[in-house]
């Protein structure tokens, strides 16, 4: 049962990082992108229908820890207080921003408060599971740029293959730009872990990157995603071993009973959750398009 728990902890973790990763990444880079409000609306829509959605896996993960490895939950959000404040209080901006922008007169704030509320927590995540890691100031602050930059580009090929137009072509430039620093930076963040999952989330970005200049934004896509599943995997396999400094995984553990009982509501929850997400991804597979002053899918 606690394996069970510690792989569906690292699921959850990981849906949530490439999901939100390029809500983040749109959120960044739509002012990048787009020269005029509608071409803003165009990128944001992208991520309309779907980004309230990704954010209950950050709340399902979160929650899974406290029930099934409580030590490693207060060890965790105690010793990281601040930072994780800090992800909730951007992840509110962006709400807020996301959800006011086309309610008030001037969305230019709004607009700054979806940049700031995307990019505080895509660096401030990476920061802290660098940290988790390996206890150094220098290593949170690479695997802080890790993350942001992984996110930006996820966001940049989400965008090339969400959208038309300008807003396309502009995203696949960003997206090469992107690329040029999130490799190194890869490197740099990930040969410390020296893992076969770490090794290949590197060849996977590089991968992106010609899959990108070769305008086959679904395979680019598909490559960034992978990226972040095979860096979060190398991130929790470190992490089965030492979860937090002091605690075995074993120790972190609720007992048998709990982990019981959690096992019976995750059967019958995650189903419901996993097909209702599917269901709305395919509801909204197409492009973004405008059609004179409306957004269209299609």
């Amino acid at each position: 049962m606690i394996e069970l728990w510690f792989v569906i902890i690292a699921f959850l973790w990981t849906g949530y990082f490439v999901l939100e990763g390029f809500d983040f990444g749109v959120g960044m880079l739509a002012p990048l992108v787009s020269r005029n409000p509608g071409e803003q609306r165009q990128s944001l829509q992208t991520i309309g229908p779907v980004w309230d959605g990704n954010e209950v896996w950050l709340i399902t993960a979160v929650g899974a820890m406290f029930a099934a490895f409580p030590a490693w939950y207060a060890g965790v959000f105690s010793s990281f207080y601040l930072p994780v404040t800090l992800v909730l209080v951007g992840l509110i901006v962006r709400g807020v921003g996301l959800e006011w922008r086309g309610k008030v007169n001037d969305p230019r704030w709004c607009d700054l408060g979806i940049v700031v509320g995307s990019a505080l927590p895509a660096f401030l995540w990476g920061a802290v599971f660098a940290d988790l890691l390996f206890d150094s100031v220098p290593a949170a602050l690479l695997g802080g740029a890790f993350s942001l930059a992984v996110c930006a580009l996820h966001g940049a090929v989400f965008l090339a293959l969400k959208t038309t137009g300008p807003v396309r072509r502009r995203a696949r430039v960003v997206a090469l730009a992107a690329s040029g620093v999130a490799v190194p930076v890869a490197v740099a963040a990930l040969s410390g872990l020296g893992t076969f999952p770490a090794l290949a989330a590197m060849a996977a970005l590089a991968a992106a990157t010609a899959l990108i200049w070769r305008r086959r934004e679904g395979w680019a896509f598909a490559a960034t995603a992978g990226a972040i599943v095979l860096s979060t995997l190398a991130v929790f396999m470190e992490l089965r071993l030492r979860p937090f400094p002091g605690l075995t995984l074993a120790e972190a553990a609720s007992g048998p009973y709990t982990l019981t009982m959690l096992s019976w509501i995750g059967l019958i929850a995650l189903p419901f959750v996993l097909v209702y997400q599917g269901w709305t991804y395919w509801v909204f597979r197409k492009r973004v398009r405008v059609e004179g002053t409306l957004l269209t899918h299609g």
